[in-house]
């Protein structure tokens, strides 16, 4: 984000290494903006600390402290020593004011965010579990860039604790539907990704569950 940040300077803060900014849970009423260094974001899946990105120097996270009154999604770790600006509701008004590129940088990511949250949403009122499963993919498929239309096979570089995320379920109950779904030739499972061999097909099953 090439934008001139000097203005609100107030609203500095510095992490050492290591520093954790927020932990999952929490609540919290803060974000932040980037300005040198990487954060990291890890979140307890299935009992085991997992980090989820790495972000960098220009790039928003902690945001949805803004959008909703709910506790941190995941912990987010200083990866080294980072400089970020500190956003809260008083000063958020400022900063909105102040630089209509990130006034607009942020407006699409609350909108995308907001979309996230609504698409997890239909995944989670579906009661039959190999439904949710395979929405999950449709959901994933639905963010994958350039996509050949006219190709029904679809790879997805994701793991059996994340689509369980996604799921609203346990790794093991995950396991279960995805191995019941490549016992019928659905789907492919390797160790860093899992091939659906017809998404077309899983929009079809997910349409047949989901109640009108």
């Amino acid at each position: 984000m090439s934008t001139d940040l000097s203005v609100f300077e107030r609203f500095a803060v510095t992490f050492q290494k290591n520093d954790i900014i927020f932990c999952e849970y929490e609540p919290g009423d803060t974000f932040y903006l980037i300005q040198s260094g990487t954060v990291e974001i890890v979140r307890i899946i299935g009992n085991i600390e997992k980090t989820i990105d790495i972000l960098h120097p220009g790039e928003i996270f902690g945001e949805m402290a803004i959008l909703e009154e709910a506790p941190r999604s995941a912990t987010a770790i200083a990866h080294e020593k980072v400089k970020a600006l500190e956003f809260n509701r008083e000063n958020f008004e400022v900063l909105m004011m102040g630089n209509p590129q990130i006034a607009l940088k942020l407006l699409k990511l609350f909108t995308k965010r907001i979309y996230d949250q609504k698409r997890r949403f239909m995944i989670l009122t579906l009661d039959d579990i190999q439904a949710r499963v395979a929405d999950v993919f449709l959901m994933l498929a639905e963010t994958q860039q350039n996509p050949d239309p006219h190709k029904d096979e679809r790879v997805f570089n994701t793991s059996v604790d994340d689509i369980a995320h996604w799921a609203g379920m346990s790794p093991d109950n995950c396991k279960q539907v995805l191995n019941h779904f490549a016992t019928q030739r659905r789907i492919e499972i390797y160790k860093d990704k899992i091939v659906v061999k017809n998404i077309n097909d899983f929009a079809r099953f997910v349409n047949s569950r989901r109640k009108k």
